[in-house]
């Protein structure tokens, strides 16, 4: 008897004695004493080396051993080990982790843990839930929080809202600042009255007061929206906000951030602000990496910097925020503060639309069509999208649907069900009335009606789209319906498919301006559009520019110009534009030549 009180007496001391060394920052020597006390059998020494394993004081950390000499407190009644467990399951472990004893036998106290790499982590609230109820039995009040939150959020199956609101109720009675912040969210998500509203309120800013940086941006966000009762008061909803966000809650941070941008609730500070979002990005925000976005693409001149919102939207779009993933896409494709690259644009078109942008969608098709390559499994997947929000009423879906039907755009092409789509969408798509327009005309999946055809194209082109005013232009000047020409119509209809940028248009402005049609000829105007068809890479118009430059048609003439324009056209393959070269080459190898005999002619 007196041996056994003499060897908890040396226990009592030497688990003072550790705990003293570990104050003193003597970590090593504290860790070699518990881990002996440890082995020995004692539990309050078993928990302490779980900790310093966990923690990686005074040996390397160890996720593996750390549980492993918990699980060995907490089955032996310390209340501190059962919640540290059961944090650690629902925080999220590698995918069939095991802390029991048997599962590491064999291995030294001292070995570290040779766990292999693993990609993710996991909550198991299954696990969870088993040590949480065990704390929470024996009275830590922590645990019983944890068991409140575990029956709130975990998955179906495990939660249950009534056992939440027990279990926090219980952590509140303790004092507990996170079932006061629980409870409370839990009741003012369920208040049907003031009375009920006041005392979710009262919990929220006792939590709030304590310190806890979530409750702080809880009640930011009340004040924001003038939620549950509560006034809104930009004011307030700042001063919490501050508050969280100074306790390290990238959420509240994004929110400040954004209030100091505009001035709402504080004084506008554009460069804290900026501080405040990056912080939060940093954080893992999403939106707060897309707001930095936003503010380097389009803010202050002082923040004005492409590459650097491109980068801010690449790490929003990374962590699926879907408009900055299309906006990523935009920016790829007009090579704005990154290389124009419409693979890449058309990777995040296909990414946002994933993330459920229907917009996306169709950008992501307007780039196969113009020819992006995109693996056949996209593209499919692209269809059957679109094929979604067809059947479910969308008429720009069944546009969109219909035009990849028309190409073969993610399977083979079925010109029957695109015209199917297309008359789906006319009423409310100004290039569904184009597109059915276009097939109708020349008798694609349906029979051929070119009256008909033309006069739905001419409906689209009434309403201001170009590529329809091109091509009703086209068939007003060589007059392919019934014969009927309307050169003056024409040149309307090109004029104003060229101010919104169409190539195409700029060249048929100036083959009309050039001469032989019903519209008095213009040669330098006509000089001017095939220059703005040129500068915009269109083959025909190059090599048009090219051939007035050459004659002095239109303005004065100029070799050096001409020989430019024409090579850029016959690097398109235009063979006439090849020829027109090397007679420009000839020509000047001669002349030089007719100079220097020229005294003895």
């Amino acid at each position: 008897m007196v041996g056994r009180f003499t060897f908890f007496s040396s226990k009592s001391r030497s688990l003072t004695r550790a705990q003293r060394l570990l104050e003193e920052g003597k970590v090593p020597q504290a860790f070699s004493l518990f881990a002996k006390l440890a082995k020995a059998g004692v539990p309050e020494a078993a928990y302490r080396v779980g900790q310093c394993y966990l923690s990686g004081q005074g040996t390397p950390s160890s996720l593996e051993e750390g549980a492993r000499w918990t699980r060995i407190a907490a089955e032996a009644g310390i209340k501190e080990a059962s919640f540290t467990l059961a944090t650690l399951f629902a925080m999220g472990v590698p995918e069939g982790f095991d802390p029991s004893p048997s599962a590491s036998a064999g291995k030294s106290l001292y070995d570290r843990a040779q766990a292999d790499e693993v990609e993710s982590y996991k909550p198991d609230f299954a696990q969870a839930r088993i040590w949480a109820e065990k704390g929470a039995a024996e009275g830590s009040v922590e645990a019983q929080a944890l068991l409140g939150h575990i029956f709130n959020h975990g998955p179906e199956g495990i939660q249950d809202r009534q056992a939440a609101r027990h279990w926090y109720g219980e952590a509140v009675q303790g004092g507990s600042l996170q079932g006061a912040l629980g409870l409370g969210l839990i009741l003012l998500d369920e208040a049907e009255d003031d009375s009920q509203q006041a005392q979710a309120m009262e919990l929220l800013q006792r939590a709030a007061e304590g310190g806890l940086g979530l409750a702080n941006a809880a009640m930011g966000w009340i004040y924001e929206h003038g939620a549950n009762g509560q006034p809104r008061d930009a004011e307030i909803s700042a001063r919490y906000y501050q508050k969280a966000a100074e306790q390290n809650i990238p959420s509240a941070q994004a929110r400040y951030g954004l209030m100091l941008l505009k001035g709402v609730g504080v004084e506008a500070n554009v460069i804290q602000g900026e501080s405040w979002l990056r912080r939060a990005a940093y954080g893992g925000d999403a939106e707060a990496a897309a707001l930095l976005g936003d503010l380097y693409i389009r803010g202050e001149e002082l923040f004005r910097r492409p590459m650097e919102a491109a980068r801010w939207y690449q790490f929003a779009a990374e962590q699926d925020h879907t408009p900055a993933a299309r906006v990523l896409a935009v920016l790829y494709l007009t090579g704005t503060g990154v290389p124009r690259d419409e693979r890449k644009a058309a990777y995040w078109f296909n990414h946002a639309a994933m993330l459920g942008d229907h917009m996306a969608d169709a950008d992501l098709g307007n780039l196969v069509l113009a020819g992006v390559t995109r693996p056949d499994e996209e593209q499919h997947s692209l269809q059957q999208r679109l094929r979604q929000q067809a059947e479910g009423g969308n008429p720009l879906g069944a546009f969109n649907l219909g035009v990849c039907l028309a190409q073969g755009v993610g399977g083979t092409a079925d010109e029957t069900e695109a015209f199917y789509w297309l008359g789906l969408a006319r009423e409310g798509v100004v290039n569904a009335q184009y597109w059915y327009g276009r097939l109708l005309f020349e008798g694609r999946g349906v029979a051929q009606n070119k009256q008909d055809g033309l006069s739905w194209m001419d409906k689209a082109a009434r309403q201001g789209m170009p590529e329809a005013c091109v091509s009703v232009a086209q068939m007003l000047v060589t007059g392919q319906v019934d014969g009927v020409r309307n050169h003056a119509r024409a040149l309307e209809l090109y004029q104003q498919a060229a101010d919104a940028g169409l190539p195409e248009a700029y060249f048929s402005l100036g083959a009309m301006y050039g001469g032989g049609h019903d519209v008095p000829a213009d040669l330098p105007r006509a000089r001017e559009c095939f220059e703005e068809a040129a500068q915009r890479g269109h083959g025909l118009g190059q090599m048009m520019l090219g051939r007035y430059l050459l004659r002095g048609l239109g303005g004065p003439e100029d070799n050096e110009q001409a020989r430019y324009w024409l090579e850029q056209a016959a690097g398109q393959g235009l063979g006439q534009a090849q020829k027109m070269l090397d007679s420009l080459t000839a020509t000047l190898q001669r002349e030089p030549a007719l100079v220097e005999a020229g005294p003895g002619l």
